[in-house]
């Protein structure tokens, strides 16, 4: 199943809007950088492949809005465009990964023609996408051989399409082993306070006609003692060079969870998300959310006024508790900070 989370159209970049779903199939048109960004800030699009995709059409549409005529003002936009949609969301790789890669395409476009320049930035942006969706089917390629048939992947948060320009990266792994004719079933936990487990995950699993039981994040430790679990695998949003991993909040408790029972934890995610500037992850930026997603979420208020909140969006979980990556490049396990280094020596 080919989920488009994210497509160019009309001169305008149109997003599924992940805030309506499963309940409504709604796009969402942005024309500006500054309508990406609140997009990206509002969740409508999440996941850091996503949102490093839809960073990348936020510069073009930046160039494509710009009234420069000579090459230097208009590079001044993409650098504005840039430091805008930087302010989205702190805790995603990708996101700046791609901000950096169109910066990049800007600075070292040859000659004056601003029109030009403008139509080369939009093909990075097309270029972007088009690698993330072949990626993803790599991930799904090299991820699957780590499920075997009959087996029951835990999963937790959104790492499927809708996290991606089109297949996903933990869920790509289950996509091809469904594919390839094995018998593959998941539990997704919930993921509070926003529930993309319970809205999105389960949503996409049974569009693709796979087995899926929803389960309340805190019932993940009952659900691996009974044995009904054989892996967990999920997505990150930044990995440092020691492996270690920031993803949805929750995942370093479930990665706890999985050393205390025997169950090996596997992160899927594209090289755009390691950074390897990071020697470890307690240098990794967590963003802090609005209290209003705990103690109101959907508009629903369950917890008293003016009670107070601490929500970070995601946490860290340390290498150690990791038993491997999976890449577009295949699957790296420890010591990760050899491997990793391995990874990224051999060039892009």
């Amino acid at each position: 199943m080919a989920i488009r989370t994210l497509e160019w159209r009309d001169g305008a970049l149109w997003l599924i809007d992940q805030t309506r779903l499963p309940m409504k199939h709604v796009e969402l048109e942005c024309r500006t950088p500054e309508a990406v960004r609140d997009a990206i800030k509002r969740l409508v699009v999440r996941g850091a492949p996503a949102i490093g995709v839809a960073a990348a059409y936020g510069v073009a549409l930046g160039a494509e809005r710009s009234r420069a005529r000579a090459r230097a003002r208009l590079l001044a936009d993409v650098d504005k465009a840039a430091e805008c949609l930087a302010t989205a969301r702190p805790t995603a790789a990708n996101l700046f990964w791609a901000l950096d890669r169109m910066r990049r395409v800007a600075q070292s476009f040859a000659g004056e023609d601003v029109g030009a320049l403008r139509r080369r930035l939009l093909e990075e942006a097309h270029a972007i996408l088009e690698e993330d969706r072949a990626t993803c089917r790599r991930i799904g390629a090299h991820g699957m051989t780590l499920i075997e048939d009959g087996q029951t992947v835990l999963t937790h948060c959104n790492a499927g399409g809708l996290a991606t320009a089109e297949y996903g990266t933990a869920l790509a792994a289950v996509f091809a082993a469904h594919e390839a004719g094995k018998r593959v079933a998941v539990y997704a936990d919930e993921t509070r306070p926003l529930l993309q487990g319970a809205r999105l995950t389960t949503w996409e699993l049974q569009q693709a006609g796979i087995e899926v039981t929803l389960i309340c994040d805190s019932m993940a430790a009952e659900v691996m003692r009974e044995g009904r679990v054989d892996l967990v695998l999920t997505g990150a949003d930044r990995i440092a060079a020691n492996g270690d991993a920031a993803n949805k909040i929750g995942t370093y408790g479930l990665a706890v969870l999985a050393k205390a029972h025997g169950i090996p934890l596997y992160i899927a995610a594209p090289k755009s998300t390691f950074d390897m500037s990071l020697a470890t992850g307690e240098a990794i930026p967590i963003e802090e959310r609005d209290p209003s997603e705990v103690t109101c979420p959907f508009g629903f208020r369950t917890a008293p006024e003016g009670i107070k909140v601490y929500n970070p969006a995601f946490d860290v979980t340390p290498h150690e508790l990791i038993a491997a990556f999976v890449t577009e490049d295949g699957i790296i396990r420890p010591p990760f900070d050899v491997n990793l280094r391995v990874l990224f020596s051999t060039g892009e």
